[in-house]
């Protein structure tokens, strides 16, 4: 059982609470408030005032799919022989031990939503994950959490160089229609066949991983950074009648009316690179402020390992530099993603009945650039301590 008490305690669910404490126990938060009282075998934290969140969340990066310092072999991010790959499972290709995950950590984040890269139309299964472990089947929070997707770019410059399709972003679309179709044609002979088992089709890995975007168990996950590829996405999604998230969302500021209008949530980034590639021309730290203006909510990402995990908040912050509110910019690193992504009945805010995964601060790290990680907590575990 842990105590945490004199925290300037951010819960993301209602009010900042000066010198206030929290309650921990069996992993999960069971008190929050002030005037607490601790149980004499509570282990007693004092926060001394210091910034209390809970921990952050990135809701789009490839956490352990890539390997620090390495090449080839710790690339496991693309399978770029076949555009279309729902099969692939990103706990199959994440290295739990990898340095960016303890960096991650360490640095605040205490949930990822990682998976597969963008080199094929359809990439393959995410998963949230916590930020400490072992074992990754150990650190799972959800899974599948979501089917990668992607538009624009990337799927036509990996098959243009293999010289065959999708080499244009009519085919890109095509090859997405097609799978869903198939999709939906393989659910409906599975359904045909409870009371006609003849009728049960072959079994088939991809369609398996399909028919949970068809079902609307999972979203998909739309990388898209142009405006007419945001709009394709949400074309296609609206046809399938399934639910979707538009990640990057690079020039989302351009169509922030639409986006509001179609009611679709955007995870926004990584915004602190540089303009690599055409699609990226319009990219600045003002689209999170355009869009939650227009009514549209966000989160904010670090694509890692784009961005180094360990500097989600520098992120956030640097969007409240250009204007976003800033307690909306910590929501964008918390409880948006956490709704966004489905699982803010675990994580996301400091509630009772939530995993107790908590963040101490020396300072604000959306603002304060000297600001360090004090303690991380996991699951009721204290996992990083300074």
């Amino acid at each position: 059982m842990l105590y945490i008490k004199n925290g300037y305690i951010y819960t993301m669910a209602g009010n900042v609470i000066e010198g206030g404490s929290i309650l921990i126990d069996d992993g999960k938060i069971v008190e929050v408030g002030k005037d607490i009282v601790a149980p004499l075998d509570a282990e007693v934290i004092d926060a001394e005032g210091r910034m209390v969140t809970p921990g952050f969340i990135d809701a789009h990066c490839h956490l352990g799919m890539w390997e620090d310092g390495m090449g080839f072999e710790g690339d496991d991010g693309n399978e770029w022989v076949d555009p279309v790959t729902p099969q692939l499972r990103a706990i199959d290709g994440l290295n739990p031990m990898d340095v960016t995950v303890r960096e991650a950590c360490e640095g605040g984040v205490t949930t990822a939503v990682t998976g597969p890269g963008s080199a094929n139309v359809v990439g393959g299964q995410f998963v949230a994950i916590k930020t400490h472990g072992k074992r990754v089947d150990d650190m799972i929070l959800k899974e599948p959490v979501a089917m990668k997707v992607a538009f624009g770019e990337n799927p036509k410059r990996v098959y243009e160089s293999q010289k065959k399709s999708p080499i244009t972003r009519m085919a890109t679309a095509a090859i997405l229609r097609e799978t869903l179709f198939k999709a939906k044609d393989y659910l409906e002979k599975k359904e045909s066949a409870v009371e006609e088992p003849s009728k049960m089709p072959e079994f088939d890995m991809g369609m398996e991983a399909m028919v949970k975007v068809i079902k609307k168990e999972i979203p998909l996950k739309a990388h898209a950074h142009r405006a007419d590829d945001i709009l394709t996405a949400i074309r296609i999604a609206k046809e399938f009648d399934i639910d979707i998230t538009l990640d990057h969302c690079t020039e989302g500021h351009l169509i922030a009316d639409i986006l509001a209008e179609e009611g679709r949530p955007a995870i926004v980034g990584p915004s602190l690179t540089d303009r690599s590639k055409i699609e990226l021309r319009n990219q600045t730290f003002d689209t999170p402020r355009i869009l939650h203006e227009a009514g549209v909510k966000i989160a904010i990402m670090t694509d890692s390992p784009v961005i180094p995990e360990q500097y989600l908040a520098l992120c956030a912050g640097l969007a409240a530099r250009s204007g976003l509110d800033e307690m909306e910019a910590l929501k964008a690193i918390t409880i948006n993603p956490a709704e966004i992504v489905g699982i803010a009945d675990r994580v996301g805010s400091i509630e009772v009945g939530k995993d107790a995964d908590i963040v101490i601060f020396d300072g604000n790290p959306l603002k304060d650039i000297d600001s360090k990680t004090y303690m991380t907590i996991i699951d009721g575990e204290i996992v990083y301590r300074r």
